[in-house]
């Protein structure tokens, strides 16, 4: 009761950093001990049939879904019969057969494409895991739809948030991707931290003079300035875009980098410490340092980052798998390039000697 009131006294202050941390409660033991398998499931008569199992970067094993495990074989079709020798036919969900066993082997019995009854041992993920394989299935499907429609040209990269994790992540994925032609930075749905400096640096270099080997002949040249990202980027954004996303945002549109699209983020401008903790380890998060211009005026608290160019995805384009939003920083970029193509540096004639 208390913690409610203090969120009523929080609203009064009309900032969006300003929110409620419950203090340390008592754990009861309702908890249902759900679990997933990693996979998009649909009731069928015999069970439950595997839709989906949620694809993540091939680079990363410890990401992977249960279903997808080396060695199992499972695959989309297959129909899940049983599990640990309980039938799964006729039940509303398949969490029925997995609650408590997060974390555990259990045995599934399935029938494969062919109809063939096999069994595998799988270990189930935490809900809080399961919805992780989720929003990585999500990033990857968006990462893949950029590659066919980019034909190699074009990199994505996704920040689900601005913390210290995401700088190692921003890393993984940027420097792997400096010699494309264009960029997507995707910080939709991001929920902000503090690191929007530290990429906007990155953003920011710029090749100046190249290196040119002597041999083999035909080497190409390389930045001084390494690691430059020389192409068009363009940064996606949504009204789930929160805090040190929406910074982010709007540093790219003042310092010129680029084309931003989307929809008007969240507003949440004002930033906080996170250092006023109350005894009962409770947290009243007070909003405390606010974004100001060069010329005073404030920024981004209420109004949020207006995209250059407003989409809108559509509840139900998005539900059929559509991302209209994606679909149009794809096609910005593509003109963007034919009209500032990326050339390569070609070395002139070697120098030679001046006779005195």
């Amino acid at each position: 009761e208390l913690g409610e009131v203090l969120a009523m006294l929080a609203a009064e202050l009309g900032a969006l950093h300003s929110q409620i941390g419950m203090p340390d409660l008592r754990a009861g033991s309702e908890d249902p001990g759900l679990a997933g398998l990693g996979a998009r499931l649909s009731p069928q008569a015999e069970g439950f049939r595997i839709e989906h199992i949620y694809a993540s970067d091939a680079e990363l094993p410890g990401e992977l879904s249960p279903l997808a495990a080396t060695g199992l074989g499972i695959k989309a079709g297959d129909v899940i019969t049983a599990i640990n020798g309980r039938s799964a036919a006729g039940l509303a969900d398949l969490s029925e057969l997995l609650r408590g066993q997060a974390g555990r082997q259990v045995l599934l019995e399935l029938k494969v494409g062919d109809g063939r009854p096999v069994q595998r041992i799988v270990t189930p993920v935490a809900q809080s895991r399961e919805r992780q394989l989720r929003y990585g299935d999500w990033r990857q499907a968006r990462a893949q739809a950029v590659q066919q429609a980019g034909q190699g040209r074009i990199g994505y990269l996704h920040l689900r948030a601005m913390g210290r994790e995401d700088i190692a992540d921003f890393a993984r994925e940027f420097y792997a991707q400096v010699d494309r032609e264009g960029l997507i930075i995707d910080v939709r749905f991001n929920n902000g931290g503090n690191i929007d400096s530290w990429i906007l640096e990155k953003l920011m270099r710029r090749a100046w003079a190249f290196w040119q080997r002597r041999s083999p002949e035909g080497s190409p040249t390389y930045s001084n300035m390494q690691q430059t990202f020389q192409g068009q980027v363009v940064v996606l954004m949504n009204e789930d875009t929160y805090s040190d996303g929406e910074t982010f945002a709007e540093g790219f549109k003042r310092l010129g980098l680029g084309v931003t699209l989307g929809k008007t983020t969240s507003g949440a401008g004002v930033w906080l410490s996170d250092q006023n903790r109350l005894i009962d380890n409770g947290l009243m998060r007070a909003a405390e340092s606010g974004q100001v211009l060069a010329d005073g005026r404030f920024i981004i608290e209420g109004v949020g980052v207006k995209p250059d160019i407003e989409i809108d995805n559509l509840p139900r384009a998005t539900f059929e798998g559509r991302d209209a939003q994606l679909e149009v920083a794809i096609t910005q970029l593509q003109k963007q390039m034919a009209e500032k193509p990326l050339r390569p540096v070609k070395p002139g004639a070697y120098p030679r000697p001046v006779k005195p």
